[in-house]
């Protein structure tokens, strides 16, 4: 006869009864130890009850902060914002990018182009926008004495120009025409463009039409910087009233302008005329410029002049010049990531050439492995522990247990990848293959830290297998290379013995 058992909802019940019974037990308990201490803490002297009430408040204080610490959420940073920084920090990153000898001197020119801005006091307003939107035209219509080239097949601005202009209540502004965005190949005089308009105290956007992508994108771009901005529908004239004012309505729901207006710039026009007789002529004319709309919303954007204008200016080149010089660290770091797996490529070669008793070569591998990670983690930053190098050339096979498996296994891999290495001596294969080992630990190690900015293991360890499982053809013939020149005696880290026999 099977064995009744209880209903789960008792065993439940009866969980939770005696829970909630240990509960207040622990409540009660602690309620009466705090009401004696508190207690005995008033029959102390005020001498002695001070200093204890006072350690009492620094340690929950500190508790406290200890649990916001851990408890609050991270700060997630969206991908595209745009990280403030100081000109200290930018200083800074540049000196250690000096240090490392990397080419600093776009950006070092990007700085005292901000310093002689900054010391002119000259209120600087960029032109920006895709081509053929008439940013040319405006600029003559904005200052007459320009001698500003315009054409009706539009991309011919190739380089910033600046120009001298005067606003309705007297004010001078230096205007700077930008190449315009949305050109076929070109890139170079887009990212011109937008360094152009980071520059600038204000930013007048011209659009011909209703916005495309890349035109919000934009838009969105320069917002970021706190950039002030007008956005001004040119060629107005061209639509009736109707259509105007349904495109304004659009525009005016864009995020990140702090105006609308619709302008006329002028320019010239081209059509064709029928006569009298028949024939068809040809016949550009200028068209008269409207820009008073503009020209007010600049007056009111601009209203505490360069000077009230400038911390924001300041702030949008320090931001870009701190992200150019982020990844001119990343790039330099990476060219000495590779000059250092190339270096221990070459010594792990010339180790195993040069090892003459059984085993000591896996000694020297092992003494290789360990600088080559610390090299790597100096070059990007990251601290390593003794613990962690030793496991990470264990996890990858740098062991005396393992080794010898693994670099007869690459030596197959590179005889599939490279046929006519299978002439060569079994000792040159055999410094072959350690060095495809130490050229996929170099590389997989370097693309972690440059990527996860810590030791991962797992990650290295995945990726030197990848990397191992599959080399190329341009990773063996040099390594080739490199374990030829050192069993010839060629090898630019001095003299190499023969190879074993």
């Amino acid at each position: 006869m099977p064995t009744p058992r209880l209903p789960l909802r008792l065993v439940l019940l009866a969980a939770v009864a005696i829970g909630a019974v240990l509960v207040l037990a622990l409540l009660a308990a602690t309620v009466n130890s705090v009401l004696e201490f508190y207690q005995r803490l008033g029959e102390l002297p005020l001498w002695l009850r001070a200093p204890l009430v006072a350690v009492a408040a620094l340690v929950l204080a500190a508790l406290a902060w200890l649990v916001w610490k851990l408890a609050r959420p991270a700060r997630v940073v969206p991908p595209d914002a745009t990280v403030p920084v100081s000109r200290a920090e930018v200083d800074a990153r540049l000196e250690t990018l000096r240090a490392r000898h990397a080419e600093t001197a776009a950006l070092e020119s990007e700085l005292a182009e901000l310093d002689r801005r900054h010391a002119s006091g000259e209120l600087y307003v960029a032109l920006f926008g895709e081509i053929s939107t008439g940013k040319s035209s405006l600029i003559r219509a904005l200052a007459p004495e320009a001698l500003v080239e315009v054409d009706v097949r539009g991309g011919t601005t190739r380089e910033v120009r600046h120009h001298r202009g005067r606003l309705p209540d007297g004010r001078e502004l230096v205007l700077a025409d930008v190449p315009g965005s949305g050109e076929v190949g070109g890139a170079v005089h887009e990212q011109i463009a937008r360094d152009e308009a980071l520059r600038a105290h204000a930013v007048a956007y011209l659009a011909a039409s209703d916005l495309t992508r890349a035109q919000h994108a934009e838009l969105a771009w320069l917002a970021r910087f706190g950039k002030p901005i007008v956005l001004a529908l040119n060629k107005a004239d061209l639509y009736d009233e109707a259509e105007r004012e349904a495109l304004l309505g659009r525009l005016r729901a864009v995020d990140g302008a702090a105006a609308v207006v619709a302008i006329s710039a002028g320019g010239s026009e081209r059509f064709e005329r029928l006569l009298a007789d028949g024939r068809r002529e040809a016949v550009e004319r200028e068209r008269r410029p409207e820009i008073a709309p503009l020209l007010d919303a600049l007056v009111d954007l601009t209203a505490g002049g360069a000077a009230a204008l400038e911390p924001a200016r300041e702030a949008a080149v320090l931001a870009e010049v701190g992200r150019r010089g982020d990844e001119l660290a990343r790039a330099t770091a990476a060219a000495e990531a590779e000059r250092a797996v190339v270096k221990y490529t070459r010594r792990a070669v010339v180790g195993a050439l040069a090892a003459v008793a059984p085993g000591s070569d896996i000694l020297i591998q092992g003494a290789i492995g360990t600088a080559l990670v610390r090299e790597l983690a100096r070059i990007h930053g990251v601290a390593v522990r003794e613990l962690d190098v030793e496991g990470l050339l264990t996890r990858v096979g740098l062991t005396v247990r393992n080794t010898t498996a693994i670099v007869l296994a690459i030596a197959g891999n590179a005889l599939k990848a490279f046929p006519g290495l299978g002439t060569l001596g079994g000792g040159v294969l055999h410094a072959i293959a350690y060095g495809l080992v130490f050229d996929s630990l170099g590389h997989a190690l370097a693309a972690t830290l440059a990527e996860r900015q810590r030791l991962d293991a797992d990650d290295v360890e995945a990726r030197v297998r990848a990397l191992l499982a599959q080399p190329s053809r341009e990773r063996v013939e040099r390594v080739a290379r490199i374990a030829l020149d050192a069993a010839r005696g060629a090898s630019t880290d001095g003299g190499i013995p023969q190879p074993r026999r």
